[in-house]
C-alpha cells in the first residue's frame, strides 16, 4: 500500500477517524465542507448525517488538524456477486488546509479500511478539472479504468 510520504507524514496533529455520531461539530463541518465540493448541493441535514453514519454500507471519515475537522470523505462498501467492493466518494478538504497532505491521509485510511474488510477493489471518480486531486490519486496507486461512467438523474439535480 502506498505511504503518506510528504507533509502529512511529518504532521502528528493530523488524525483520521470514523464519525460515530451526527454531533453538532460533524454537522457544522459538513455545512462548511460540502459547498466547497459541490456548490449547488445543499449540505446534509442532521437526520441525513445520522442516516449516513448509521448505515452499515457507509463510513464518514473526518480529518482533524489540531482537533478541528478540516476534511472528510465517505467510504462506501458493499457485497456484489463478484466480491466486496469499495467506493470513495465526496472527498473534500477545507480550502485553508489544502496542500498539507490531508487528502492523502483520508484516502490512505479509506484504502486501509477497505483492504482490512476484504474489498477486491477501491474505486473513485474525479472530474478531469480537479488536476491536483487526480495527481494525488495516481500517486496513491489508483489507475484510470477504461470504462464509461453513466449517470441517470431522475430529478435533474445531480452534481
Amino acid at each position: 500500500m502506498p505511504d503518506a510520504s510528504g507533509p502529512v507524514a511529518s504532521r502528528p496533529d493530523v488524525t483520521i477517524e470514523i464519525a460515530q455520531q451526527a454531533t453538532p461539530e460533524v454537522v457544522a463541518a459538513l455545512e462548511a465542507l460540502v459547498p466547497q465540493l459541490a456548490p449547488t448541493t445543499a449540505p446534509p441535514t442532521v437526520a441525513e448525517v445520522a442516516e449516513m453514519i448509521g448505515s452499515d454500507a457507509c463510513d464518514l471519515l473526518v480529518a482533524r488538524v489540531d482537533g478541528r475537522i478540516v476534511g472528510c470523505m465517505t467510504l462506501v462498501m458493499f457485497r456484489i456477486p463478484t466480491g466486496i467492493r469499495a467506493w470513495i466518494e465526496d472527498v473534500v478538504v477545507d480550502e485553508a488546509a489544502r496542500g498539507l497532505g490531508i487528502g492523502a491521509a483520508l484516502n490512505l485510511r479509506a484504502m486501509e479500511l477497505a483492504a482490512d474488510r476484504g474489498a477486491r477493489t477501491v474505486d473513485l471518480t474525479s472530474r478531469p478539472a480537479r488536476v491536483v486531486a487526480n495527481g494525488l490519486y495516481r500517486k496513491l496507486g489508483f489507475v484510470p479504468r477504461d470504462t464509461n461512467v453513466y449517470r441517470w438523474e431522475p430529478f435533474g439535480d445531480g452534481d
